[in-house]
């Protein structure tokens, strides 16, 4: 008995514990709009998306810096830019608010955003979008799983730009300054 315990001692501290990451400290998402849909009512009279309008949209999540500069993240048939440096699918969905897409400082909309990295690590984040580029906004963590389960609860999201065509360009920071 001593000598099964001893053996099982031995392989258990000769086995390697599956290895921790820290969490990305921040990411880029670029909107794939092929992927964005919003319902048929609340409109305005040119069908652009008014007050109460629900819409999802989907896109591609890239290292941190890869968009800076003006740089799109997806072809005008909504493929990834730089398929080589996708590491992960961002799915947000939501509401417009203000004045819907018309809407030009402030809060645009407020969503819930899945960041679904390639290893299969999720981040979820709540809170407002705002139609200003280059200001920062905070949104609640709500959830995280793998790398993320013990996120900050808080992240910082800047609106890049948006493409001709409206989509977005983001980039998200986890606030790690103690902010929890």
């Amino acid at each position: 008995m001593k000598l099964n315990n001893l053996i099982f001692a031995t392989i258990v501290a000769a086995t390697p514990f599956a290895a921790h990451a820290d969490p990305l400290a921040a990411f880029d998402v670029a909107e794939d709009l092929s992927r964005f849909v919003y319902a048929s009512a609340p409109v305005f009279d040119d069908g652009m998306p008014a007050y109460g309008n629900a819409f999802v949209t989907q896109g591609y999540i890239y290292p941190a810096g890869t968009l800076d500069g003006g740089v799109e993240g997806t072809l005008t048939n909504g493929d990834p830019a730089f398929p080589d440096l996708v590491i992960g699918e961002w799915t947000c969905d939501g509401y417009f608010v203000a004045d819907g897409m018309r809407t030009e400082t402030g809060a645009m909309v407020i969503t819930r955003q899945v960041y679904r990295f390639n290893d299969g690590d999720l981040l979820i984040s709540h809170g407002p979008e705002l139609a200003d580029p280059g200001v920062s906004v905070t949104r609640a963590v709500t959830g995280g799983t793998g790398d993320y389960a013990e996120a900050p609860a808080e992240i910082t999201q800047v609106l890049l730009g948006m493409s001709d065509g409206y989509g977005v360009r983001l980039q998200v920071e986890l606030n790690t300054d103690g902010a929890s």
